[in-house]
């Protein structure tokens, strides 16, 4: 059980540097007129566990502010897991 929960930390810290990463670099190129990277990748990271990542890169970098989808459904999708890993927390003991 031990490892199992130093695997899923490592895993989460991992997903959200990532998706941190590719927030800023979405803006860099957006500044640049370059390849973008897709909505769905940047919201898909979240959904697999980045959202922290990328509610910090959207405030650092002020990046998708103004898209619903990610001002308000990032928020969202972080609550989600959070009940989630609660409701599984609780269910274990």
């Amino acid at each position: 059980m031990d490892n199992l929960i130093i695997y899923f930390a490592l895993y989460l810290v991992i997903i959200n540097l990532i998706t941190f990463f590719l927030f800023w670099n979405d803006k860099r190129r957006s500044k640049k007129a370059g390849w973008r990277i897709p909505e769905k990748t940047l919201l898909g990271l979240c959904v697999v566990g980045g959202s922290v990542g990328g509610i910090l890169g959207m405030r650092v970098f002020h990046h998708k502010t103004k898209h619903l989808q990610f001002s308000v459904g990032m928020p969202i999708i972080l609550i989600l897991q959070v009940g989630l890993f609660i409701f599984l927390f609780m269910r274990s003991f």
